[in-house]
């Protein structure tokens, strides 16, 4: 980053021989593009959709500085008035989107930008970078989150993330997937998210007993102690010095909680816990952590386990076992030579890479219970409004355009996803803080039917699109094999 903010240099190189290319040819070309993504990650049944905001505040700096024009035309290949170019260069166009926080499902755009077709380029690497990570680890965490039985998720992913930049945005993202704080200080700040945590063993280990470390933590900060018990011996030392310091603490009208850093998390939570309450202080918390994730938290749950704050870091903010968002940025409509704007797809031999052409919205369809039922991709215009009046039975098709469909009758006022938060470069839309954000999400996760959030085989969500959307495709699939 320069002093003016992100810098525009944060695109694909292929991104500025391209609108080289559209500068010499036309620089005023309008088109529009769509971001979706293409399969669930860590096969579930469900995406939370994160990154927007900090999307939003990289498009408003995203500029070149003087180094970077410098850097560019020592690059070889760019001509001087294409620099001159990018010197004034800022995103002029419009985007809409889906609220953050949003239940999304694959093959449905979450993002649409409209502009002039060097800036819908410039953008797409930024866009797609910022979105799909952050998705990832909100929809992880969220996992976390619902495997706890909705209960206290701290995130303490801060040494095991991808970069500085990877730690905040995954403290961000993780936040509105439902953690209730981070150990990531400067996340802290940037975001305003409670910082949380308690001590290393190296703490423990600097002093000459774990019981005289213990007291003098619990000195320093009498109104958040919690011991970290298994430096030596949880159950024969840990605890017992713990219950010790932590009577010293209850005299002064103080509570106290213990922390699981290993070991088998079940039985020592179980033990740690029937300790605590015969020494009377049933109050007391345990804290657990130790390379967590959604799978061993639903388990130690069902179990029983006696664990009132997760903390988890590794599976958390890297994204466990699922590395990446299947995040994709497509073209959907351009202006032809006659200056009218067209719609375009891609085609391939694989169907999911396969796109559905033209400017669209997304409708979301609910049941008599206000539980979604379908997301339906539509072409964005008042005829298609009108058709989805309640009391209407509509037949939708799925997105390949094949023989699949189904008929849904509607009883509840269908909503619009795709919302209009920049136009022509200015915000539309008020700034949400994080916490209205998280708040909004889990709500949203709430309204869906559990079938969909289940850990193992969930409930696949129809994603599917109107006839006048599905004939539009097949109309442009014969062009081109007729054109062969």
């Amino acid at each position: 980053m320069d002093k003016k903010g992100l810098s525009a240099l944060f695109t694909d190189f292929y991104a500025l021989t391209m609108a080289q290319g559209h500068w010499r040819h036309n620089p005023q070309r309008q088109a529009v593009f769509e971001m979706a993504f293409r399969r669930q990650p860590f096969g579930g049944g469900y995406t939370v959709f994160a990154g927007l905001g900090t999307l939003l505040e990289n498009l408003a700096a995203f500029s070149f500085s003087d180094d970077d024009l410098e850097y560019i035309k020592n690059l070889g290949g760019f001509d001087n008035g294409f620099l001159d170019y990018l010197k004034n260069f800022r995103f002029s166009g419009s985007l809409w989107s889906v609220d953050e926080g949003t239940v999304v499902f694959p093959q449905e755009p979450l993002i649409r930008i409209s502009g002039n077709l060097i800036e819908c380029q410039l953008i797409e690497a930024m866009l797609l970078n910022t979105i799909n990570f952050q998705s990832l680890i909100a929809t992880k965490t969220r996992r976390v989150w619902l495997a706890s039985g909705q209960g206290s998720i701290m995130e303490f992913g801060l040494r095991r993330a991808q970069g500085p930049d990877g730690a905040l945005s995954a403290s961000r993202a993780a936040f509105i997937g439902g953690a209730i704080g981070t150990s990531n200080t400067m996340a802290g700040k940037a975001y305003g998210i409670p910082v949380m945590g308690t001590m290393g063993h190296s703490w423990v280990m600097a002093f000459q007993t774990e019981e005289e470390s213990f007291d003098a933590y619990a000195d320093i900060y009498p109104e958040r102690t919690v011991f970290l018990i298994d430096t030596y011996d949880t159950i024969k030392y840990g605890v017992v010095n713990a219950i010790k310091a932590g009577a010293k603490l209850n005299a002064q009208g103080k509570k106290f909680g213990v922390r699981l850093d290993s070991g088998d998390i079940e039985y020592l939570s179980v033990q740690v816990r029937k300790m605590l309450d015969e020494a009377g202080f049933n109050d007391a918390s345990i804290t657990v952590s130790n390379e967590l994730d959604e799978t061993i938290i639903e388990t130690l749950v069902r179990l029983g386990a006696p664990v009132d704050t997760w903390g988890v870091g590794t599976n958390m903010v890297t994204g466990g076992n699922d590395a990446a968002l299947t995040g994709v940025y497509k073209m959907a409509a351009c202006e032809n030579k006659k200056g009218v704007m067209t719609p375009v797809m891609k085609f391939s031999d694989n169907p999911d890479k396969t796109t559905t052409p033209g400017v669209k919205q997304v409708w979301r369809l609910r049941d008599e219970q206000n539980s979604p039922v379908a997301d339906i991709l539509a072409i964005d215009g008042p005829d298609e409004v009108e058709s989805f009046q309640t009391g209407s039975k509509l037949c939708f098709w799925h997105t390949s355009g094949d023989y699949r469909h189904f008929f849904h009758e509607v009883v509840v006022e269908p909503q619009p996803l795709l919302k209009m938060r920049l136009n022509k470069g200015g915000r539309m839309s008020p700034k949400l803080s994080l916490a209205e954000i998280r708040s909004f999400s889990g709500q949203e996760l709430e309204t869906f039917n559990s079938t969909y959030k289940r850990l193992l085989n969930p409930h696949i969500y129809k994603v599917s699109m109107t006839e006048k959307l599905r004939n539009l495709k097949l109309e442009l699939i014969n062009s081109f094999v007729n054109s062969m």
